[in-house]
């Protein structure tokens, strides 16, 4: 890394969030999209750096690669996240990395779209210790992370592993090689167990219906534990306060008819029908998996629970 681009990596650590993208698109000629975050004590540099709207990069999480970064929209690296190394790393939409992941871009790091590696996973893309010339091996190869793969905690990638669309590995486990498309793997090395398409159940409208009343229900139980919001009733629509506003929550059924709704407070839709919109500009479409532009606290934390306990990453309605 040459003197400038030290300065700029030791300022962007140091610099308030606010400043942050606005510093990368001055002196970095960074492409950096709406809504975009990086956290305190986060830095990020590599030859070229694109960010996509609305993702975000968190607090003392360390990026720096010698080749290109482009990291998808609604995207997020977490905490105490490290990426390092000669190549460049390439994150696509909807994607995620856990807390305390080690990345090493040594060669090329490729993650896919609405794919996600857990806590603690670390990446490799080069591998040496002992001399060379002394006969030991040295392995560089790039590592490749398909589309709707779910990597959890602690998962080893070494160099040259390649994940197939729509796969999960499990906890702990070692991948070393190539794991087809639609596989559930598991161990030490990693090996086929399942398929994906024998898991996966299908969503018709009824259980699309009650999938929805369930994590309402979740949602509204965390939130009076925590006391993130004040659950005033859980019945027949749950009304929930922020602020001086109290707000009522209300599912438009797939498979039945819309409920009414108390005209006294406004109402955030949690919509599982298909091509129907409130007259609320308070909404969340599971159906699309959109939301309303509007902001209001409840709904929010709504969007926020659905991703961090069920896996439902929203969109913003482009107006």
């Amino acid at each position: 890394m040459n003197l400038y681009r030290t300065i700029i990596f030791i300022v962007l650590f140091i610099a308030p969030p606010a400043a942050k993208p606005a510093i990368l698109r001055i002196c970095c000629g960074a492409q950096i999209g709406r809504g975009v975050s990086i956290g305190w004590f986060a830095t990020v540099m590599g030859r070229h750096i694109s960010i996509g709207d609305y993702s975000a990069i968190r607090a003392l999480t360390v990026i720096n690669c010698g080749g290109d970064i482009s990291i998808g929209r609604y995207s997020i690296i977490s905490s105490f996240t490290l990426v390092y190394g000669a190549d460049g790393l390439r994150i696509g939409d909807h994607s995620y990395i856990g807390p305390q992941s080690l990345i090493n871009t040594e060669e090329e790091v490729r993650i896919g779209h609405w794919s996600a590696l857990g806590a603690r996973c670390m990446v490799y893309t080069h591998g040496s210790f002992l001399p060379y010339t002394e006969g030991y091996w040295v392995r560089f190869a790039p590592v490749v992370v398909g589309n709707r793969v779910w990597c959890a905690a602690g998962v080893f990638l070494h160099p040259g592993a390649t994940v197939g669309d729509n796969s999960f590995v499990n906890s702990r486990s070692v991948v070393s090689g190539e794991i087809p498309p639609n596989s559930i793997v598991e161990g030490n090395p990693a090996r086929v167990v399942n398929a994906m398409s024998r898991m996966q159940r299908a969503i018709t409208p009824r259980r699309l219906d009650a999938i929805a009343g369930q994590m309402v229900r979740h949602f509204v139980t965390l939130a009076a534990a925590h006391g993130d919001l004040r659950v005033l009733a859980e019945q027949p629509q749950p009304l929930v306060q922020a602020g001086r506003q109290i707000y009522q929550l209300a599912i438009a059924p797939a498979a039945s008819d819309v409920p009414a709704v108390d005209p006294a407070h406004p109402a955030i839709w949690l919509i599982c029908r298909r091509d129907w919109r409130p007259p609320s500009d308070l909404w969340l479409d599971l159906t699309t998996n959109r939301r309303s532009a509007r902001h209001a606290a409840p709904l929010d934390a709504l969007c926020t629970f659905l991703q961090r306990y069920y896996g439902i990453q929203l969109e913003f309605e482009e107006r």
